[in-house]
């Protein structure tokens, strides 16, 4: 597993670099090369396990749930933007996300956690695609989540990391469908008598995100500036290497 560090600002210069927002499986297996991942949110929508997968956490038998955005004007979505560097990112984030996933392509606004706000390239499922499950209540999402695996794993895994990492980066958002599926799906893992280590895999691939603690001298600190040590603060600690990785 590889260790990055999450920061919360941009600097101007990087937002003239393509931009990536993360919301489900890329938050913490993305899988292409990125030279910064900032912590924040984008507008106007809500996540949502409506989109099934039949290639990464399913089959064309038992189709997997996975996460997309659903438009609604009241909604806030906490991820991750990467800036993305290295030519062969781009046709692989298309291959995996709308070739094989069903997804669409296209730029929001996101707001970082410090500083303004800048255009990103988000994925999401519409409603005319193959792949689209729709709504349901969370009992039966989990259902379905607990019976399905697919080529990168179990669908458990995915829920559950993705559970994990936005209660371990954003913990004032309240994000209810996610962990209300959390719930639902934990105590069929549980009444089923199913082994979670064997459904989270060993996380090849994946990123442990860590806050970098900032330490500052009470003389360089400005009138009524509080430390930030803890907050979440990114910047890859290993520029331009290729994470290996290349799945949902």
């Amino acid at each position: 597993m590889e260790t990055a560090e999450l920061q919360a600002e941009v600097q101007v210069d990087d937002i003239k670099s393509l931009w990536v927002f993360a919301y489900g499986s890329l938050c913490w297996r993305p899988g292409f090369q990125f030279h910064k991942a900032v912590t924040g949110c984008v507008k106007g929508f809500q996540r949502r396990f409506w989109q099934g997968n039949v290639t990464h956490r399913g089959t064309v038998d038992r189709p997997g749930r996975v996460a997309t955005l659903v438009e609604d004007h009241q909604g806030l979505v906490p991820g991750v933007a990467f800036a993305v560097s290295g030519e062969a990112a781009i046709p692989y984030l298309s291959r995996r996300e709308t070739e094989l996933g069903g997804y669409a392509s296209e730029f929001t606004t996101f707001y970082p956690k410090q500083g303004n706000s800048f255009k990103v390239l988000v994925y999401l499922a519409k409603s005319s695609n193959a792949l689209w499950m729709g709504d349901d209540d969370a009992k039966t999402i989990a259902q379905q989540v607990v019976n399905c695996r697919g080529a990168s794993g179990h669908n458990v895994e995915y829920v559950i990391r993705l559970a994990d990492f936005m209660r371990d980066n954003f913990s004032s958002h309240y994000d209810d469908h996610l962990f209300e599926l959390e719930k639902e799906v934990l105590a069929l893992v549980h009444s089923k008598k199913m082994c979670m280590k064997s459904l989270m895999g060993n996380g090849d691939g994946c990123i442990a995100f860590v806050k970098k603690e900032v330490q500052r001298s009470p003389s360089n600190a400005q009138d009524g500036e509080q430390d930030r040590a803890g907050t979440c603060q990114f910047s890859e600690r290993l520029q331009g290497k290729k994470l290996r990785c290349m799945n949902l």
